[in-house]
């Protein structure tokens, strides 16, 4: 069988991005998944060589220059800066190029430090958003997703205030994108849980109408596409029973850290970021640029494996290979 071709964005220069990604591929397992093309500078690939010793040329993947930085000046560790910034957008805009022209059957994206991006004068939320733009794609959705469960997300890069202002259709959208999805993961239709916007789900109305005004009719509506959904479930428990019970598969959070809290805490270095919604596969780690260890040889590349994994059995199971 055929390996599917991954394109990989090296994130923020001034991250552990480039460390991650070579000691993931330094791993023969990961190597072997696909055909790895590694979208990044010469420099940064140069920094993060030197600092975790592993020569990048006998490792499995095609480099692919952006042309961002000098590959003269020499990357500076846990620097914030405009320049960095830029690049790791660039790295990203080659590599969903790469899987919109067909070169690529997926990506995987490693952190970019948003600050940096906005100082390069850019309006940047995150992957998510930017990626679905340049996609052509308007409500994409995220979805974090480890061995024993995952989490969609309804909103995700807005304010609590905006996020809390919510509407049948996008809770409706994130349920059946997440069921999609899971579904092609496991192999089989998830069991959903649907949690509650407010305290308590709303207790009947006491702490607020959005569960039974909004959330529930999205469910029934759900249930009526031949969704296994429950819910309005109050969010300071379902997760303990997904999670710890085995009840669901997934569940749909109605905000940014409603969902990201509970699967950070409980499975942080296995959990995957996966972008719904968009005509291309796209995984990333779920951790940040970390500049406090920086060039160190610290960073644990374990959640750039899971990442890299589920992109290849992502595009296996669509039948890319």
């Amino acid at each position: 069988m055929s390996r599917p071709r991954i394109a990989i964005s090296l994130g923020d220069p001034a991250g552990v991005s480039a460390e991650v990604t070579l000691k993931a591929l330094n791993d023969q397992e990961i190597g072997g998944l696909a055909e790895w093309l590694v979208v990044g500078d010469e420099a940064v690939l140069a920094a993060a060589s030197e600092s975790t010793g592993i020569v990048p040329d006998p490792l499995p993947f095609r480099f692919i220059s952006a042309g961002a930085l000098d590959a003269a000046v020499p990357v500076q560790p846990g620097t914030l800066c405009a320049e960095y910034g830029a690049a790791a957008v660039a790295y990203v805009r080659m590599a969903t190029e790469l899987c919109l022209s067909g070169k690529a059957h997926a990506m995987v994206t490693a952190p970019v430090h948003k600050e940096a991006v906005a100082l390069s004068g850019m309006p940047f939320t995150g992957h998510t958003e930017y990626i679905a733009e340049l996609c052509g794609a308007s409500e994409p959705c995220m979805l974090l997703a480890n061995e024993s469960m995952a989490v969609v997300h309804v909103s995700t890069h807005v304010s609590l205030a905006e996020a809390c202002r919510l509407n049948t259709a996008r809770v409706l959208r994130a349920i059946e994108l997440g069921a999609g999805a899971v579904k092609d993961m496991r192999g089989r239709a998830p069991r959903v849980a649907v949690c509650g916007l407010n305290p308590h789900a709303g207790e009947h109305g006491l702490f607020g109408a959005e569960d039974s005004d909004v959330i529930q009719p999205a469910i029934e509506q759900a249930r009526a596409r031949g969704i296994e959904c429950s819910g309005p479930h109050p969010a300071d428990t379902v997760f303990l029973q997904a999670f710890r019970g085995g009840r669901y598969d997934l569940v749909a959070a109605m905000y940014h850290d409603q969902g990201h809290i509970p699967m950070k805490l409980m499975a942080f270095e296995d959990t995957v970021n996966v972008t719904l919604g968009i005509p291309i596969i796209r995984t990333s780690v779920d951790h940040g640029t970390a500049f406090d260890i920086a060039g160190r040889n610290q960073a644990n590349p374990r959640n750039m494996k899971s990442a890299m994994r589920l992109a290849a059995a992502m595009a296996a199971a669509k039948g890319q290979v």
